[in-house]
Protein backbone atom coordinates (compact mmCIF):
# COMPACT_ATOMS: atom_id res chain seq x y z
CA UNK A 1 0.00 0.00 0.00
CA UNK A 2 1.57 3.46 -1.15
CA UNK A 3 2.71 5.83 1.71
CA UNK A 4 3.51 8.52 -0.19
CA UNK A 5 1.78 12.05 -0.56
CA UNK A 6 0.18 11.84 -4.48
CA UNK A 7 -0.41 14.88 -4.93
CA UNK A 8 0.54 15.65 -8.95
CA UNK A 9 -1.68 15.02 -11.83
CA UNK A 10 0.28 14.84 -15.11
CA UNK A 11 -2.19 15.11 -18.08
CA UNK A 12 -1.36 14.37 -21.97
CA UNK A 13 -4.06 16.63 -23.62
CA UNK A 14 -2.78 15.27 -27.08
CA UNK A 15 -0.44 13.17 -28.54
CA UNK A 16 -0.12 15.49 -31.62
CA UNK A 17 3.43 17.17 -31.67
CA UNK A 18 4.97 19.88 -34.20
CA UNK A 19 8.13 18.37 -33.86
CA UNK A 20 10.02 15.03 -34.74
CA UNK A 21 12.80 14.70 -31.93
CA UNK A 22 14.58 11.11 -32.73
CA UNK A 23 14.04 9.98 -29.29
CA UNK A 24 10.12 10.14 -28.69
CA UNK A 25 8.36 10.45 -32.57
CA UNK A 26 11.14 10.20 -35.44
CA UNK A 27 8.59 8.87 -37.58
CA UNK A 28 5.87 11.90 -37.67
CA UNK A 29 2.51 11.10 -37.38
CA UNK A 30 2.40 7.67 -37.15
CA UNK A 31 0.10 6.54 -34.38
CA UNK A 32 -1.27 9.45 -32.93
CA UNK A 33 -4.54 9.25 -31.48
CA UNK A 34 -7.96 10.03 -33.65
CA UNK A 35 -9.44 12.95 -31.92
CA UNK A 36 -12.90 10.93 -30.88
CA UNK A 37 -9.79 8.68 -28.88
CA UNK A 38 -8.67 11.27 -27.24
CA UNK A 39 -10.40 12.79 -24.03
CA UNK A 40 -12.83 16.20 -24.41
CA UNK A 41 -11.82 18.88 -22.13
CA UNK A 42 -15.06 18.53 -20.49
CA UNK A 43 -13.97 15.19 -19.42
CA UNK A 44 -9.93 16.40 -18.20
CA UNK A 45 -11.54 18.63 -16.18
CA UNK A 46 -14.26 16.19 -14.74
CA UNK A 47 -11.14 13.88 -13.81
CA UNK A 48 -9.05 16.79 -12.70
CA UNK A 49 -11.76 18.26 -10.19
CA UNK A 50 -12.26 14.66 -9.00
CA UNK A 51 -8.52 13.96 -8.14
CA UNK A 52 -8.45 17.23 -6.73
CA UNK A 53 -10.90 15.91 -3.89
CA UNK A 54 -8.34 13.21 -3.35
CA UNK A 55 -5.61 15.61 -2.93
CA UNK A 56 -4.15 16.46 -6.00
CA UNK A 57 -2.45 19.91 -5.77
CA UNK A 58 -0.66 19.65 -8.54
CA UNK A 59 -1.31 19.23 -12.31
CA UNK A 60 0.65 19.88 -15.49
CA UNK A 61 -0.46 19.24 -18.80
CA UNK A 62 1.70 17.64 -21.61
CA UNK A 63 1.53 16.30 -25.00
CA UNK A 64 2.85 15.25 -27.48
CA UNK A 65 2.93 18.96 -27.74
CA UNK A 66 -0.15 20.54 -25.99
CA UNK A 67 -0.11 24.12 -27.42
CA UNK A 68 -0.72 22.26 -30.52
CA UNK A 69 -4.47 21.09 -29.29
CA UNK A 70 -7.19 23.96 -30.49
CA UNK A 71 -8.36 25.93 -27.66
CA UNK A 72 -5.92 24.95 -25.09
CA UNK A 73 -6.24 27.97 -23.24
CA UNK A 74 -9.98 27.84 -22.38
CA UNK A 75 -8.82 24.57 -20.76
CA UNK A 76 -6.11 25.83 -18.81
CA UNK A 77 -8.74 28.69 -17.42
CA UNK A 78 -11.46 25.25 -16.65
CA UNK A 79 -8.79 23.87 -14.80
CA UNK A 80 -7.56 26.79 -12.96
CA UNK A 81 -11.01 27.24 -11.59
CA UNK A 82 -10.65 24.14 -9.45
CA UNK A 83 -9.88 25.46 -5.90
CA UNK A 84 -7.64 22.47 -4.96
CA UNK A 85 -5.32 22.95 -7.45
CA UNK A 86 -2.59 25.15 -6.53
CA UNK A 87 -0.27 24.79 -8.82
CA UNK A 88 -0.99 24.58 -12.86
CA UNK A 89 2.10 24.06 -15.28
CA UNK A 90 2.73 23.49 -18.83
CA UNK A 91 4.99 21.26 -20.24
CA UNK A 92 5.62 22.24 -24.06
CA UNK A 93 8.71 22.45 -26.85
CA UNK A 94 7.70 26.45 -27.21
CA UNK A 95 7.10 26.42 -31.03
CA UNK A 96 4.07 28.22 -30.10
CA UNK A 97 4.65 29.49 -27.05
CA UNK A 98 5.46 33.22 -28.33
CA UNK A 99 2.31 34.58 -29.36
CA UNK A 100 0.39 32.67 -26.30
CA UNK A 101 2.88 33.37 -22.91
CA UNK A 102 0.78 36.07 -21.90
CA UNK A 103 -3.26 34.74 -22.67
CA UNK A 104 -1.98 31.58 -20.92
CA UNK A 105 -0.99 33.34 -17.48
CA UNK A 106 -4.37 35.31 -17.55
CA UNK A 107 -6.14 32.48 -18.17
CA UNK A 108 -4.24 31.25 -15.06
CA UNK A 109 -0.89 28.73 -16.02
CA UNK A 110 1.41 29.32 -13.40
CA UNK A 111 4.63 28.31 -15.00
CA UNK A 112 6.12 26.55 -17.87
CA UNK A 113 8.85 23.70 -18.24
CA UNK A 114 10.26 23.89 -22.04
CA UNK A 115 11.41 21.01 -23.80
CA UNK A 116 15.08 22.28 -25.87
CA UNK A 117 17.84 19.81 -26.23
CA UNK A 118 20.45 22.40 -27.48
CA UNK A 119 21.36 26.21 -28.63
CA UNK A 120 22.56 25.22 -31.77
CA UNK A 121 20.53 25.70 -34.88
CA UNK A 122 22.26 22.75 -36.34
CA UNK A 123 22.48 20.26 -33.80
CA UNK A 124 18.59 21.62 -33.03
CA UNK A 125 17.37 20.66 -36.26
CA UNK A 126 19.42 17.20 -36.13
CA UNK A 127 17.55 16.53 -33.11
CA UNK A 128 14.21 17.82 -33.89
CA UNK A 129 13.99 17.94 -37.88
CA UNK A 130 12.92 21.68 -37.65
CA UNK A 131 14.81 25.02 -37.74
CA UNK A 132 12.71 26.81 -35.72
CA UNK A 133 14.90 27.19 -32.66
CA UNK A 134 14.44 31.12 -32.93
CA UNK A 135 10.80 30.73 -32.70
CA UNK A 136 11.49 28.87 -29.40
CA UNK A 137 13.77 30.86 -28.34
CA UNK A 138 11.66 33.78 -28.56
CA UNK A 139 9.15 32.06 -26.61
CA UNK A 140 11.58 31.71 -23.49
CA UNK A 141 11.91 35.31 -23.49
CA UNK A 142 7.63 35.90 -23.34
CA UNK A 143 7.44 33.34 -21.14
CA UNK A 144 9.86 35.29 -19.12
CA UNK A 145 8.04 38.35 -19.65
CA UNK A 146 4.56 37.23 -19.02
CA UNK A 147 6.09 35.60 -15.53
CA UNK A 148 5.48 32.30 -16.25
CA UNK A 149 7.90 31.28 -13.71
CA UNK A 150 9.80 29.74 -13.11
CA UNK A 151 10.90 28.97 -16.05
CA UNK A 152 12.43 25.23 -16.72
CA UNK A 153 14.36 24.26 -19.80
CA UNK A 154 14.65 20.22 -20.00
CA UNK A 155 17.18 19.30 -21.84
CA UNK A 156 17.36 14.96 -22.95
CA UNK A 157 21.06 13.90 -23.14
CA UNK A 158 22.16 12.05 -26.01
CA UNK A 159 25.60 10.82 -26.85
CA UNK A 160 26.70 11.01 -30.21
CA UNK A 161 23.99 14.17 -30.56
CA UNK A 162 24.09 16.98 -28.42
CA UNK A 163 26.15 15.92 -25.10
CA UNK A 164 28.66 18.61 -26.36
CA UNK A 165 26.58 21.04 -26.88
CA UNK A 166 25.26 20.72 -22.73
CA UNK A 167 27.81 23.46 -21.64
CA UNK A 168 26.49 26.37 -24.09
CA UNK A 169 23.13 25.50 -22.84
CA UNK A 170 23.90 25.43 -19.53
CA UNK A 171 24.90 29.28 -20.22
CA UNK A 172 21.60 30.30 -20.44
CA UNK A 173 21.60 30.22 -16.66
CA UNK A 174 24.14 32.58 -16.40
CA UNK A 175 22.41 35.66 -17.67
CA UNK A 176 18.43 34.91 -17.67
CA UNK A 177 16.54 33.71 -14.71
CA UNK A 178 15.95 30.30 -15.34
CA UNK A 179 16.63 26.81 -14.45
CA UNK A 180 18.18 24.39 -17.02
CA UNK A 181 18.33 20.95 -16.30
CA UNK A 182 19.66 17.98 -18.06
CA UNK A 183 17.29 14.55 -17.96
CA UNK A 184 19.57 11.19 -18.53
CA UNK A 185 17.90 9.30 -21.64
CA UNK A 186 15.87 6.16 -20.69
CA UNK A 187 15.11 3.69 -23.59
CA UNK A 188 11.23 3.59 -23.68
CA UNK A 189 11.49 0.33 -25.76
CA UNK A 190 9.68 2.13 -28.40
CA UNK A 191 12.27 3.11 -30.56
CA UNK A 192 14.47 0.13 -30.22
CA UNK A 193 17.53 -0.61 -28.68
CA UNK A 194 19.14 2.75 -28.46
CA UNK A 195 21.48 2.43 -24.84
CA UNK A 196 24.33 4.03 -26.75
CA UNK A 197 22.61 7.38 -26.49
CA UNK A 198 22.90 7.41 -22.43
CA UNK A 199 25.15 9.37 -20.51
CA UNK A 200 25.64 9.52 -16.90
CA UNK A 201 24.54 13.16 -15.41
CA UNK A 202 28.07 12.90 -13.58
CA UNK A 203 29.69 13.44 -16.85
CA UNK A 204 27.39 16.11 -17.71
CA UNK A 205 28.37 18.19 -15.00
CA UNK A 206 31.63 17.60 -15.04
CA UNK A 207 31.70 19.29 -18.76
CA UNK A 208 29.29 21.83 -17.63
CA UNK A 209 32.38 22.76 -15.02
CA UNK A 210 34.92 22.08 -17.04
CA UNK A 211 33.01 24.99 -18.99
CA UNK A 212 31.96 27.13 -16.27
CA UNK A 213 33.76 26.19 -12.93
CA UNK A 214 32.69 24.58 -10.12
CA UNK A 215 28.37 24.39 -9.48
CA UNK A 216 27.27 25.09 -6.25
CA UNK A 217 23.84 23.17 -4.01
CA UNK A 218 21.33 25.13 -4.23
CA UNK A 219 17.54 25.22 -2.97
CA UNK A 220 15.16 25.48 -5.30
CA UNK A 221 11.51 26.96 -4.43
CA UNK A 222 8.66 25.01 -5.79
CA UNK A 223 10.36 21.81 -6.79
CA UNK A 224 9.60 18.76 -5.43
CA UNK A 225 10.23 16.81 -8.01
CA UNK A 226 13.72 14.29 -8.65
CA UNK A 227 16.15 17.13 -9.96
CA UNK A 228 19.30 18.08 -7.85
CA UNK A 229 20.17 21.85 -8.35
CA UNK A 230 22.93 23.83 -8.75
CA UNK A 231 23.82 27.69 -9.54
CA UNK A 232 26.98 28.97 -11.56
CA UNK A 233 29.31 31.59 -9.70
CA UNK A 234 27.27 34.92 -10.06
CA UNK A 235 24.38 33.44 -12.38
CA UNK A 236 21.40 34.46 -12.36
CA UNK A 237 19.71 30.89 -12.55
CA UNK A 238 20.38 27.69 -12.06
CA UNK A 239 21.56 24.42 -13.32
CA UNK A 240 19.26 21.32 -12.97
CA UNK A 241 20.04 17.54 -13.30
CA UNK A 242 17.20 15.00 -12.96
CA UNK A 243 19.28 11.22 -12.93
CA UNK A 244 16.38 8.95 -13.77
CA UNK A 245 18.68 5.82 -15.17
CA UNK A 246 22.11 6.27 -12.50
CA UNK A 247 19.66 6.55 -9.52
CA UNK A 248 16.46 5.95 -8.08
CA UNK A 249 13.57 7.66 -6.62
CA UNK A 250 10.57 5.73 -7.13
CA UNK A 251 9.88 6.12 -2.88
CA UNK A 252 9.67 9.61 -3.47
CA UNK A 253 7.57 10.26 -6.68
CA UNK A 254 4.26 11.79 -6.27
CA UNK A 255 3.07 11.17 -9.39
CA UNK A 256 -0.19 9.80 -11.01
CA UNK A 257 -0.75 10.28 -15.59
CA UNK A 258 -3.33 10.33 -17.33
CA UNK A 259 -3.04 9.65 -21.26
CA UNK A 260 -4.65 11.36 -24.12
CA UNK A 261 -6.75 8.32 -24.56
CA UNK A 262 -8.06 8.42 -21.08
CA UNK A 263 -5.88 5.63 -19.61
CA UNK A 264 -4.84 6.32 -15.98
CA UNK A 265 -0.87 5.00 -15.03
CA UNK A 266 0.28 4.91 -11.77
CA UNK A 267 3.87 4.81 -12.61
CA UNK A 268 5.49 5.94 -16.06
CA UNK A 269 6.84 2.33 -16.09
CA UNK A 270 4.06 0.18 -15.12
CA UNK A 271 2.17 -2.22 -17.48
CA UNK A 272 -1.28 -1.82 -15.32
CA UNK A 273 -4.07 1.22 -17.02
CA UNK A 274 -6.80 2.21 -15.69
CA UNK A 275 -9.43 3.08 -18.71
CA UNK A 276 -10.85 6.20 -17.37
CA UNK A 277 -12.78 6.92 -21.16
CA UNK A 278 -14.46 4.25 -20.90
CA UNK A 279 -15.90 4.64 -17.26
CA UNK A 280 -16.98 8.25 -18.79
CA UNK A 281 -18.56 7.64 -21.80
CA UNK A 282 -20.19 4.59 -20.06
CA UNK A 283 -21.79 7.21 -17.38
CA UNK A 284 -20.07 6.44 -14.75
CA UNK A 285 -21.08 8.73 -11.13
CA UNK A 286 -18.19 10.42 -9.70
CA UNK A 287 -18.74 8.16 -6.69
CA UNK A 288 -17.41 5.16 -9.02
CA UNK A 289 -14.71 7.36 -10.65
CA UNK A 290 -13.78 8.75 -7.20
CA UNK A 291 -13.14 5.13 -6.14
CA UNK A 292 -11.01 4.15 -8.91
CA UNK A 293 -8.90 7.38 -8.03
CA UNK A 294 -8.85 6.18 -4.62
CA UNK A 295 -7.58 2.79 -5.93
CA UNK A 296 -4.98 3.94 -8.21
CA UNK A 297 -3.15 6.29 -5.58
CA UNK A 298 -2.73 3.12 -3.26
CA UNK A 299 -1.54 0.90 -5.95
CA UNK A 300 1.47 3.70 -6.81
CA UNK A 301 3.56 2.08 -4.03
CA UNK A 302 3.33 -1.49 -5.80
CA UNK A 303 5.17 -0.10 -9.06
CA UNK A 304 8.75 1.34 -9.42
CA UNK A 305 10.91 1.24 -13.10
CA UNK A 306 12.69 -1.78 -11.96
CA UNK A 307 9.96 -3.86 -10.77
CA UNK A 308 8.69 -6.88 -12.66
CA UNK A 309 5.93 -4.58 -14.16
CA UNK A 310 7.47 -2.36 -16.15
CA UNK A 311 7.00 -2.53 -19.82
CA UNK A 312 8.04 -0.31 -22.84
CA UNK A 313 6.18 2.23 -23.68
CA UNK A 314 5.72 5.60 -26.07
CA UNK A 315 6.33 8.78 -24.44
CA UNK A 316 4.52 10.05 -27.58
CA UNK A 317 1.08 8.45 -25.73
CA UNK A 318 2.04 8.89 -22.14
CA UNK A 319 3.12 12.48 -22.22
CA UNK A 320 6.14 14.10 -21.11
Amino acid sequence: MSQINVNYLRVSVTSRCNLRCVYCNPRGNDGFTSDRETLSFREIHRVARLCAKCGITHVRLTGGEPLVRESIVDLVRQLSSIVEVEDLSLTTNAVRLEPMAAELKEAGLTRVNISLDTADPLCYRQITGSDVLPQVMRGIDKAIEAGLTPVRINCVVLRGMNLTQAPSLAEMSLHRPVSVRFIEYYTTGDQGETTQWYVPNRDVRGLIESRLGPLFPVVVAKSSGPAVYFRAEGAAGTIGFISGRSSMFCHRCSRLRLTSDGKFRPCLHSAQSYDVMKLLRNGAGDDMLLSLIAEIIQAKGRYTKSGPAACGFSMQHIGG
